[in-house]
């Protein structure tokens, strides 16, 4: 069965680009050109990913990803023709796991694709991770923080997968963005750099006063396994 894309863009012309190279590379997809429209479209034909403009009619694309991250994990690349930092940094902290900028190459946005969906679809083995009171089950691609569930994006359960395959290891931003991710391009450190943001304030809710995920002043980040 074809894997769904939805795809959310009021431009027609890159909407029908989009389309026909993810069609062409084997992909079901259904466009949507308001914001209004993707919480019905989400909660009556979920996707498999969500490719999302940022500068759309009715509901903007920030805050439909602040809706969509409320009820659901699904991949979201986000799509903006804004060239401030800050506005895609803000769309990661909310929860999406990639940017692309317009311009852009159709086939890099297919490739960011299949590296997004193949990294959040991983075979699932039965393999339980587990440091201190972080623990992840593998087989069922859970999280828990203090016996409690943490509900992670893709990119987030794959970097504390990460982490807790190797605790107290101090690791750079590029592996994480290599293990993470899959590929690489620049800029993309301040990207990693949300995620750790976002997977650490998931976890304070859950283990307050600790500190679980350290940064290490121009090396990287590191989970600790041991008393603070």
């Amino acid at each position: 069965m074809s894997m769904r894309v939805l795809v959310v863009e009021d431009e027609t012309k890159i909407a029908e680009v989009l389309n026909d190279y993810l069609v062409s590379a084997g992909y079901e997809v259904s466009c949507l050109v308001c914001g209004d429209m993707v919480l019905p479209h989400l909660k009556q034909d979920p996707p498999d990913m969500i490719l999302l403009d940022l500068m759309i009619p009715g509901m903007n694309g920030l805050d439909v990803c602040r809706a969509v991250r409320r009820i659901s994990s699904v991949p979201i690349i986000m799509i903006t023709a804004r060239v401030e930092e800050i506005d895609r940094l803000l769309g990661l902290e909310l929860g999406a796991d990639d940017y692309i900028c317009k311009p852009f190459s159709p086939r890099e946005v297919v490739a960011r694709v299949n590296a997004v969906l193949r990294r959040s679809l991983a075979p699932v083995c039965k393999t339980t991770l587990r440091v201190a009171e972080l623990v992840i089950i593998e087989e069922s691609r859970r999280a828990l923080a203090g016996g409690t569930e943490l509900r992670l994006t893709p990119c987030e359960y794959n970097l504390l997968r990460v982490f807790l395959g190797s605790p107290d290891r101090i690791f750079s931003r590029n592996e994480l963005i290599s293990a993470v991710q899959g590929y690489d391009f620049d800029g993309y450190d301040r990207t990693i750099d949300s995620h750790v943001k976002n997977l650490r304030k998931k976890i304070a809710k859950r283990l307050p006063d600790k500190e679980i995920i350290s940064t290490i002043y121009g090396m990287g980040y590191r989970l600790n396994s041991g008393p603070d």
